[in-house]
């Protein structure tokens, strides 16, 4: 394909995918399926690899970042991201209508109050520049990485308006908690609390790969600052917001009157049960602009809006028994299993207890009369014992293990109790998984159920044995003809070639996730070096504190894991870690990239700086070494002029290169 059909042809892809995007996730009417969105993807990749200088930074191929930031630069808030008074009655509500109308306040918007995180996100001329959390309303952390991997969020504007800052609330959707919830608890990790947290804790992962799996959503709800355009009321800059591409927050309404605000509030509190996603209230606000400065704030939050508060519903029942699950990594997890009862649209009878500590502490007892919720409307929770049965006893986990009888043993540094026997079926079953999952060695077709046919037919033991199966023994088996049978056998082979790093998130070290495997790897660049290293070593790598040092260091002193990394290496798994990188000539250097440069795209830019050594970040700072600029370099650029920082051309990027 030549440069200008390639062009042409990227063009019309780029358009494509982003109507695809629009209607999957602003309209929630997808009109494509998901593997036929892939293939437009994946040839739209191959365009901008064969033709870097075709990469443009609102392609929908950036949206999902290649590398993991070790920390978040600050943001200082030009326009202070608030919060707002919460009321908890219609009561309330009418006062407060009643205040304002004193002020000559006659119309008001009636919102969904999402529950999510408050980010604000930057535009110059159009284009995303900056995304940033909300923090304590006055300075917030850089994410713009990982909200790049939020889809609903545009990269570029429909129109190329000055600059623009808007804010809104980043959450993760029902389905999309439930998913994350599934996974980490076949993982044998710690589940989230609710999706709010959930969407929190996923935006600030350093890695914006993780980020990306999480499957993030954002409604836009206010306009923080605006440049080329004059809005004078709320409902008229969320239409505007529609109009420039923003996910705007649904089911709003202008009311003019107190009894139509209690009405749309009622409205909203009924149907959330039905919504994809978690609201926490409904949000009032006067309409005018000019009316709002007018009534003013106080230091603490807006004199012209209110949050009313939605109660949780909770139901009350019996415990019937304390049941217990082994996990991956061994630990005893209780669950409450108690008379069924319809709580938010499902019928629930069980819920995790996680810990003897909340055990407890709520005095938990089989027999209770107890009260129950869903966290996030999702995922059950005992909220209190309400009263304890006759001649009813405390209840403490045992000490054994339910599932192969060894000694169970509570961690000295956690909550958590564990069974002591390396070779317990259930752990075993889960850490094969965990082994073969598509974040660790990516094992295709190496599933749940086939896992445990293999365990169940004694093929396999340990992880080291999946490497000594053979095409006959498979063929053998149920639901294994020749080709399934090959195929396994392949991507086994295949997993051998993996980055180190892969490897040592699959063996399933205590506290070691996909981010903290990479940060060791690229410390010690060898399972060797990360065997034989010592924990105040350990410790020295930035992001890891002393609990996770201790975990690698006693991990590695474990036989059973000697035994197993040894076998691994004998059938060939590779044992060496390799970053790319070609020099450390930016050691220590930090570069901000602005505008469009002459022949690089930003990306390639960067790249070329972390493979001699430096480091990106998406804000100007005192911290910051160069700012490397290109045409229609915006604020970025000024902000380094104040603060005396080097500004470079690309040719004298080059020169730095070649130097």
């Amino acid at each position: 394909m030549e440069l200008n059909e390639a062009k042409k042809r990227a063009e019309e892809l780029r358009a494509v995918i982003e109507k695809h995007n629009h209607n999957y996730y602003d309209l929630d009417a997808p009109t494509i399926e998901d593997d036929e969105y892939d293939a437009l993807m994946r040839e739209l990749r191959g365009i901008e690899s064969e033709y870097p200088e075709l990469l443009t930074p609102d392609s929908p191929t950036q949206r999902v970042g290649g590398t993991a930031a070790t920390t978040f630069e600050k943001v200082q808030h030009a326009v202070q991201m608030g919060s707002l008074q919460d009321v908890f009655s219609t009561q309330e509500v009418s006062d407060f209508i009643s205040r304002v109308s004193e002020q000559n306040a006659d119309e008001y918007v009636v919102e969904p109050k999402i529950d999510g995180l408050s980010v604000s996100l930057e535009y110059e001329n159009g284009l995303f520049v900056r995304g940033s959390t909300r923090g304590d309303g006055f300075i917030g952390e850089d994410i713009t990485q990982n909200l790049k991997t939020v889809r609903s969020i545009p990269l570029r504007l429909n129109e190329e308006i000055p600059f623009i800052e808007v804010r809104g609330e980043v959450y993760m959707s029902r389905a999309s908690f439930a998913a994350l919830c599934e996974e980490q608890e076949r993982k044998g990790e710690q589940l989230p609390k609710n999706p709010r947290n959930a969407a929190a804790g996923s935006l600030r992962q350093k890695d914006s790969r993780i980020t990306a799996q999480r499957k993030l959503d954002i409604f836009c709800f206010n306009v923080q600052r605006i440049e080329g355009k004059e809005l004078k009321s709320h409902s008229e800059s969320l239409e505007y917001m529609k109009q420039l591409g923003f996910a705007v927050i649904p089911d709003y309404v202008v009311c003019h009157s107190g009894e139509e605000v209690v009405a749309k509030i009622n409205a909203i509190g009924e149907s959330r049960r039905e919504l994809p996603y978690d609201i926490d209230g409904a949000v009032v606000k006067v309409n005018d602009f000019a009316l709002r400065n007018e009534i003013g704030s106080t230091t603490k939050v807006p004199k012209w809006a209110v949050a009313f508060k939605y109660p949780p519903e909770e139901k009350e029942t019996t415990l019937n028994e304390i049941e217990i699950n082994v996990g991956r990594t061994g630990a005893l997890t209780p669950v409450a299993i108690f008379d069924p009862v319809f709580l938010a649209g499902t019928t629930v009878s069980r819920a995790i207890l996680h810990n003897q500590d909340i055990i407890t502490d709520k005095d938990i007892r089989v027999g209770d009369r107890i009260v129950v919720r869903k966290a996030g409307d999702i995922i059950p929770e005992v909220v209190r014992s309400v009263s304890h049965a006759e001649k009813s006893e405390p209840y403490y986990i045992p000490n054994v293990c339910p599932v192969c009888g060894a000694e169970a043993l509570r961690d000295e540094d956690e909550a958590v109790i564990r069974c002591q026997n390396f070779d317990c079926p259930a752990q075993l079953l889960r850490s094969i998984e965990h082994f073969a999952s598509r974040n660790a060695m990516n094992i295709d077709g190496l599933g749940e159920a086939i896992v445990e046919q293999l365990v169940n037919e004694g093929l396999i033991k340990t992880v080291a044995d999946l490497y000594e199966l053979d095409l006959q023994e498979l063929m053998a088996l149920d639901r294994f003809g020749r080709r399934s049978a090959e195929n396994l056998l392949e991507s086994i082979e295949k997993s051998k070639s993996n980055q180190l790093n892969r490897l040592v998130f699959a063996l399933g070290i205590r506290g070691i996730g996909q981010r903290a495997a990479t940060l060791l790897c690229e410390h010690f660049s060898d399972m060797d070096g990360i065997m034989n290293a010592l924990p105040l070593e350990i410790a020295s790598i930035e992001g890891f504190g002393d609990i996770m040092a201790q975990s690698v260091y006693n991990a590695m002193q474990e036989p059973h894991r000697i035994k197993l990394i040894e076998r691994l290496k004998a059938h060939g798994v590779n044992m060496s870690y390799s970053d790319g990188k070609v020099s450390d000539k930016f050691a220590g250097l930090t570069f901000v990239l602005t505008g469009t440069l002459p022949t690089y795209t930003r990306d390639q830019a960067k790249a070329l700086i972390e493979k001699n050594g430096g480091k990106c970040s998406g804000s100007v700072s005192k911290k910051t070494s160069y700012v490397l600029a290109g045409e229609e370099a915006g604020s970025k650029l000024t902000k380094a002029n104040e603060l005396g920082i080097t500004v470079l051309t690309e040719e004298q990027f080059v020169k730095m290169l070649d130097e």
